[in-house]
């Protein structure tokens, strides 16, 4: 089986694993790390499933499996234009791999970016004034002329406006949903539905036909920062859920900016506060585009200085101690910055299987000679402890 094939399969199984509903994001990420992959998971038997799933979940899955020929809905799915990309794939999003509790799988219907272009996150208010709506859609269509890929819920009022105005501009936008891509929330954004899925794409970490349910959008908050170099906001009340995406930005590190707006405009008050909280002014499309470019480069001259192994003690770890045969072979394949799976597996010769190479990793993270910094993710432990 060449490496083509063998990502098809895992797809196949991937659609299998991440549309049964009754599983989390983190028992997912055990799974796939125990088994090897989706069809490790697939093929192995229910003890195995019950290291990870209580007793009651390993049932259920049982009976869903049964109801789930893994190719047959799996082509059905590529019929309707989604796809399913997990974490351990080449096209999953670079930028979230790194937020906490990274999402297991993202279902995609239509097409991402390709590269790692700049990216920003629209967000405020759905009643919004007229100020907010002007203000939401030069933002959008200055972004979708600068080639800077518009993040947002698709919601009424500023998400769906600003993520218009990008597409009529020529630019690229991304939909995050609260229900299965095939479902299409609100009703009333079904134009904006179909253009996203020609200039750009539609995701979710819900299951197909999955209800747009008021639980299911503060995770789907989180994915739409996670998406983004930076976030801005147009137009929040003091107790808008605008707000829950701005705390979530802010833990996972990304740019706060906001639309300053009257002092006696309730529409502006969660704004305003969060501007003498100390987040960004937003002032002119023109000035937020320069210091998006500065944001991203400041970022790159820190990821070029990890990738040296320059940091506080100014060197590479030399290879530890003690370290033979395989161990020593797939310490080699690892680097200072953190690897997926994939790229290890292709830095090594091709008799290492994936249930070898995750073994080996497992016993290198033991022995403190790697970390596993995300799920699915490793590297070189910093520390020179190997004297």
């Amino acid at each position: 089986m060449n490496q083509e094939e063998w990502k098809e399969r895992e797809k196949i199984y991937a659609g299998w694993l991440c549309n049964f509903p009754g599983i989390g994001n983190g028992q997912l990420h055990k799974l796939a790390g125990l088994c090897g992959g989706a069809e490790g998971v697939y093929h192995a038997k229910k003890e195995t499933w019950g290291q990870v799933l209580s007793p009651k979940q390993v049932e259920s899955l049982l009976k869903y499996t049964e109801k789930w020929p893994p190719e047959t809905k799996y082509y059905q799915m590529r019929e309707e234009g989604i796809d399913v990309v997990t974490i351990l794939d080449d096209d999953y999003p670079e930028r979230l791999k790194t937020i906490p509790d990274a999402p297991f799988f993202l279902f995609i219907r239509g097409r991402l970016p390709a590269g790692d272009g700049p990216s920003v996150a629209v967000i405020g208010a759905r009643e919004c004034s007229e100020y907010g709506k002007y203000v939401a859609r030069e933002l959008g269509a200055a972004l979708g002329r600068y080639g800077v890929t518009v993040v947002s819920g698709m919601a009424k009022g500023i998400d769906g406006i600003s993520q218009e105005a990008a597409l009529n501009a020529g630019g690229v936008s991304l939909g995050v949903l609260g229900s299965g891509v095939d479902v299409c929330y609100p009703a009333q954004n079904r134009g904006l539905y179909g253009r996203l899925l020609e200039g750009g794409a539609v995701l979710s970490i819900y299951p197909n036909q999955t209800p747009a349910l008021p639980r299911n959008f503060p995770p789907r908050n989180r994915i739409v920062s996670g998406l983004a170099d930076a976030v801005v906001v147009v137009e929040a009340r003091v107790k808008s859920g605008t707000l829950i995406t701005v705390d979530m930005a802010l833990e996972q590190g990304r740019e706060v900016y906001v639309v300053p707006g009257r002092v006696t405009d309730r529409l502006s008050d969660g704004c305003n506060r969060l501007i003498r909280q100390g987040a960004g002014i937003f002032l002119s499309p023109e000035i937020f585009y320069e210091e998006i470019l500065s944001l991203r480069e400041n970022k790159k001259e820190c990821k070029i200085k990890r990738k040296k192994g320059i940091g506080e003690r100014g060197m590479v770890p030399e290879q530890p101690r003690g370290l033979s045969g395989e161990l020593a072979e797939i310490w080699g394949a690892l680097d200072v910055e953190p690897r997926n799976l994939e790229e290890i597996r292709n830095a090594l010769p091709e008799k290492y299987q994936e249930r070898q190479i995750i073994s080996c990793l497992m016993q290198l993270c033991m022995e403190e000679a790697a970390v596993q910094v995300s799920p699915g993710h490793f590297c070189r432990r910093g520390e020179a402890l190997f004297s």
